[in-house]
């Protein structure tokens, strides 16, 4: 007689994930997180559904929480580590991609690639005119990085081969960026103030929601474009719209909104001077295998008590 199989609850996992499970779980349907079960073992967040104390609660047997993905600002890690479960992510495998993207976020919206790519299929589009659609210099400018963790550092890393001068904040000091990169400490608003580009790459926490707002946009020079490939919430979406309609900053890259997906009819969708892509930063063949990959094993290792690959911490 076959040993029966854990029982997880899902939201809708993707093939590669199903692949990685190969069958050696029961998956269950997110609906019940509502109804509640005794003879659930574990949750595996595919598509960050909210999960809080309230359904560990309805589901008292589960053993562990695995996240598809590195942020987990989606789980109240803090309700799991009261209850005894670890919350499994997957940090480290996405870094070079999200880099990436935030590089390419920085370059679209600084020479205006989507806006030129709209204009060039355009009939308008008759004859090359040197003196159209400036954008702003990359090389040889000035980038500030929010959150100097292990992608913001890896940003770092790209930026000094675009000649840029480096600025970051971050919750405390990083002598190994400042020392690998030639990075600078500043406050947040001496770093706005002087930088030509700032990227976003901070966990969404109680302390970053909302970190940028009208005050903060107004401290950025009028050049400046504001790239965010950390997560929607840490910047006031309202106030992003009206600081670029009102051309406070020049532009933005966004990887991420709040809400996300924005409303079809949200005014910042309408507007040239932003880039938006639908939270791609992690969205290679590779890395996304990565994590599916990891997020199983650490799903597995949960079911059978052992140390996760990566445990998220309570911030």
């Amino acid at each position: 007689m076959s040993a029966k199989k854990p029982r997880v609850v899902a939201d809708s996992p993707d093939m590669m994930v199903l692949e990685f499970l190969a069958d050696r779980v029961e998956l269950l349907p997110w609906e019940v997180t509502v109804s509640g079960a005794d003879d659930v073992d574990g949750i595996y967040t595919y598509s960050h559904p909210h999960t809080n104390g309230a359904i560990m609660d309805r589901l008292p047997g589960i053993r562990i929480i695995s996240n598809y993905g590195v942020g987990v600002d989606h789980i109240n890690v803090k309700d799991a580590a009261d209850r005894g479960i670890p919350v499994g992510h997957t940090p480290g495998v996405l870094n070079g991609a999200t880099a990436d993207m935030g590089m390419a976020l920085l370059l679209a919206a600084g020479r205006r690639l989507a806006d030129g790519d709209r204009y060039a299929r355009s009939p308008q589009f008759l004859v090359h005119d040197p003196g159209f659609m400036w954008g702003h210099e990359v090389h040889s400018s000035t980038l500030g990085i929010v959150g100097m963790g292990a992608i913001g550092q890896t940003v770092a890393k790209r930026a000094k081969a675009f000649d840029m001068d480096i600025l970051y904040y971050n919750r405390r000091r990083r002598p190994e960026a400042e020392e690998a990169v030639g990075a600078t400490y500043a406050s947040l608003d001496e770093l706005l103030a002087k930088s030509d580009y700032v990227m976003l790459c901070c966990p969404l926490t109680a302390e970053t929601q909302g970190l940028i707002g009208a005050a903060e946009l107004a401290k950025m020079k009028p050049t400046a474009t504001l790239v965010n490939i950390a997560r929607g919430g840490v910047v006031d979406t309202q106030a992003l719209y009206e600081a670029l309609r009102d051309k406070v900053i020049w532009s933005a890259g966004l990887d991420v909104t709040d809400p996300e997906p924005l409303p079809r009819d949200h005014p910042i969708l309408k507007l040239d001077n932003v880039t938006i892509v639908p939270h791609l930063g992690s969205a290679t063949l590779q890395t996304r295998s990565k994590m599916a990959e990891n997020s199983v094993e650490n799903l597995m290792r949960g079911l059978r008590g052992e140390a996760l690959l990566n445990q998220a911490p309570v911030l």
